[in-house]
């Protein structure tokens, strides 16, 4: 089988699979219009989804479905249902009672689709490529996650219409998944005894724990600035004189500046080694964490840059994290320790989610995003130390 047409096959699945995931927050200024969304309303229809990940990732984890499951199978459905829920929420959907359940079964669906592609890039690639090949997985995610604000900004579709084509993307993404991806080489042969027990004890060993604390720190910031950089660009005194409407702006700054930072940061950590590339981009992001009370009030260009550079940083060490855990965990349950990290990754972010609007509220969200800034850098302490004893990633353990 190809090795190039397999990786852009997992990665395609990816785009169009995860465009649900933030579809909602893509067409909220139409539900206020029609539902009278709230603030908090509209906190609990990203935080929901966080919340159904997080559940689901546990359910697989606890079944280590990602590991006893044919992996192109659990993609195939995952997506499918995903966008299933996406479908009908936009059909029956009158306002947040409705939708944030809905939102939340479309979250469980989630955690078959976005660490079932970890497992099945990781397959198709030995360690010395690694890095590149899951900053590739990640630069997927996050033009997925931010396709619907594309969608919305081009076009002049009413929000239930933006709800089905990010659906319609899902639905394309699960045919790909069951016609095309299959596992690699780069896998155990056969489907390990159920050992749930794996997520928890993965943190009993040095290298897993020290790459699980950075990637705790890395989601403390990330989904938070995904979900409220809009309203931070919207409070901005240079709002208006951004590159097309904010929906466009985030798409170039956080979608494809985004999408151009796990390439490179995949690149760094093979070229580098992972705790080099991961320390980078963290300490990076933490210092946008700091300076944006200061660029807040700069001009349009300079605000768009300012938002480019984060976008890139805040994303660039996903894959990072993800390619150091594939390689010093047991590579018999390498899906259940990807699942279970990000489990644990995405129950922090409902925290930060909520935490940043009620900070904004009460300093402005000039001052809101310093709120992030421990993730980052507690993040870049573990990854020091990971650089210091884990094993190296030419040789890690357990790779084949």
């Amino acid at each position: 089988m190809n090795v190039g047409v397999q990786r852009g096959a997992i990665a395609a699945v990816q785009v169009l699979g995860l465009a649900v995931w933030f579809s909602m927050s893509a067409v909220v200024p139409g539900l206020r219009n029609d539902w009278g969304l709230t603030a908090g309303g509209a906190v609990w229809l990203t935080a929901s989804v966080q919340f159904g990940f997080v559940t689901g990732a546990v359910a697989s984890t606890a079944l280590n479905l990602a590991d006893r499951v044919p992996p192109q199978r659990l993609l195939a459905a995952s997506a499918a249902a995903a966008a299933v829920c996406t479908v009908v929420l936009a059909l029956v959907a009158d306002g947040p009672a409705v939708a944030v359940p809905l939102r939340f079964t479309t979250g469980m669906f989630l955690a078959g689709v976005y660490p079932t592609g970890m497992k099945l890039m990781a397959s198709w690639s030995g360690s010395a490529g690694r890095g590149r090949t899951m900053g590739v997985l990640i630069a997927a995610l996050t033009l997925g996650s931010t396709l619907p604000h594309l969608i919305a900004g081009l076009g002049s579709l009413p929000w239930r219409g933006v709800l089905f084509a990010a659906a319609a993307a899902g639905l394309a993404g699960s045919v790909v998944a069951l016609a095309l991806v299959r596992p690699g080489p780069h896998t155990a042969s056969s489907a390990p005894a159920r050992n749930p027990r794996y997520a928890l004890a993965m943190f009993t060993e040095r290298g897993p724990r020290l790459a699980n604390l950075g990637y705790f720190g890395h989601m403390w910031e990330l989904y938070a600035l995904w979900t409220w950089i809009p309203s931070f660009l919207l409070a901005a005194p240079a709002a208006g004189g951004l590159p097309g409407s904010v929906e466009i702006t985030v798409f170039l700054a956080v979608g494809l500046g985004g999408a151009a930072g796990c390439l490179l940061g995949g690149w760094g950590a093979d070229r580098f080694g992972r705790s080099p590339a991961a320390l980078t981009a963290l300490l990076l992001s933490g210092l946008c964490c700091l300076l944006s009370p200061v660029l807040f009030h700069a001009p349009p260009p300079l605000l768009f840059a300012f938002c480019a550079l984060w976008g890139a940083a805040v994303i660039a060490d996903s894959g990072v994290f993800s390619t150091s855990l594939s390689e010093v965990a047991d590579h018999r349950y390498i899906g259940t320790a990807l699942t279970g990290q990000t489990a644990i990754g995405f129950a922090l972010t409902v925290v930060s989610i909520q935490l940043t609007p009620l900070l904004a509220e009460a300093v402005g969200w000039e001052y809101a995003f310093l709120l992030l800034a421990p993730g980052p850098l507690a993040g870049a302490l573990a990854m020091r130390a990971f650089g210091k004893g884990a094993p190296s990633a030419r040789s890690p353990r357990g790779a084949s």
